[in-house]
């Protein structure tokens, strides 16, 4: 193979592959890109066996054939190649070299032939989802991740449905933990070819590497066939291999109860929890709101630190109560809100915390409060 590419038509792509191609698997081929030919350009695949990408892009084409290479060298060479124009050849027994005229590189590669095979998915039905909403509904949700050793599938995954009722067509993403939830929604429009079907849970591992190829305009479509989440973009397909598994039923609890609503200033919250939960450890995780007549106090205790607290107005009335919560988890939720004021739910001690944007009904955080 014998090719020459342009720096500025490869380099964003090879710096998103990263997180595919960085990822630890059973196989030491998944660290590079497979390269080959084809019509009047390239195509590149990445895989860490659970997600996979195939893009194509422009190449002047000396002579056909394919390769498989480290991927985190090739994006090093590439990112800081001092000219627009790099050759890519293969001369024999895997050796490639990279450059031009005045710099060259001599990289091994791998057997193209040992690179995992790529899922051929067939008469699948796409629809269309606004690029830029897509990205921030995976931010609100992805943001809910379990232990790292974790294995159950509704808390590896994100829960993904699509809604299809006389009342409104919408798609649904849904993120647990065990101790809060998130779902973030996207209304379609009344005559949307949005096709019905079972929800799926997605890996959020793969949902994060989606999310930096979303682009800030236009749509991309999204179909699901078989055990593979399929979303294509432009020139780039992404595919997911779904996990199984039971997701928690979980519409009874995203229901607001009778409790107290509170609104307050989103910014001012936020960086107020920011302030009380400096002084949170592992062991010490939780702080103490305490809502009474027109105030919240928040206080922080840690035996191996120290105490604080801080105080916030706030429009209040009512039977006054005490709850623990893990300061972080507001923290979170609070980051992805955009709306200026932010609206909590709350009831008692022991029943959960609604947190979402004041007039933005497509998203909503489900907090629990903790036992100190």
């Amino acid at each position: 193979m014998k090719i020459t590419i342009k720096k500025n038509d490869i380099r964003n792509v090879l710096s998103k592959v990263q997180g595919l191609t960085g990822r630890k698997t059973n196989l030491a081929i998944t660290e590079t890109l497979l390269i080959s030919t084809k019509d009047s350009g390239i195509t590149l695949v990445a895989t860490d066996l659970e997600t996979g990408l195939e893009g194509h892009y422009p190449a002047t084409i000396e002579s056909e054939g394919r390769i498989a290479i480290n991927a985190k060298k090739l994006y090093e060479i590439v990112r800081d190649f001092p000219h627009d124009e790099i050759r890519i050849h293969e001369v024999e027994n895997r050796w490639i070299e990279i450059g031009n005229e005045s710099i060259e590189y001599h990289i091994v590669g791998m057997d193209p032939d040992d690179f995992p095979d790529t899922p051929q998915i067939e008469e699948i039905d796409f629809f269309e989802v606004d690029s830029v909403r897509l990205k921030k509904m995976i931010e609100r949700t992805v943001i809910i991740s379990g232990a790292p050793d974790d294995k159950r599938a509704h808390i590896n995954g994100l829960f993904f449905e699509r809604i299809t009722d006389d009342e409104q067509k919408a798609v649904r993403m849904v993120s647990t933990d065990g101790s809060r939830l998130s779902v973030a929604n996207y209304a379609c429009e009344k005559d949307a070819d949005l096709p019905a079907g079972e929800g799926i849970i997605i890996p959020k591992k793969g949902l994060n590497e989606v999310a930096k190829f979303l682009g800030t305009e236009g749509a991309v479509q999204i179909g699901i066939k078989d055990s593979y989440f399929v979303i294509r973009q432009n020139s780039e397909t992404i595919i997911i291999r779904l996990l199984e598994g039971d997701f928690p039923k979980y519409n009874d609890i995203i229901v607001k109860g009778d409790g107290h609503v509170v609104r307050t200033d989103r910014a001012l919250f936020l960086m107020m929890l920011k302030r009380m939960s400096i002084l949170s450890s592992e062991n010490y995780k939780g702080v103490v709101f305490n809502f009474t007549e027109n105030n919240l106090l928040i206080t922080a205790s840690n035996p191996d630190i120290g105490e604080s607290k801080e105080n916030m107005s706030i429009a209040f009335e009512g039977e006054s109560v005490e709850v623990a919560f893990n300061p972080k988890f507001f923290i979170e939720t609070l980051s992805v809100i955009e709306s200026d004021t932010a609206v909590l739910n709350i009831i008692d001690d022991r029943r959960p915390c609604l947190l979402e944007g004041d007039a933005d009904d497509s998203y909503i955080s489900v907090i629990m409060p903790m036992r100190i």
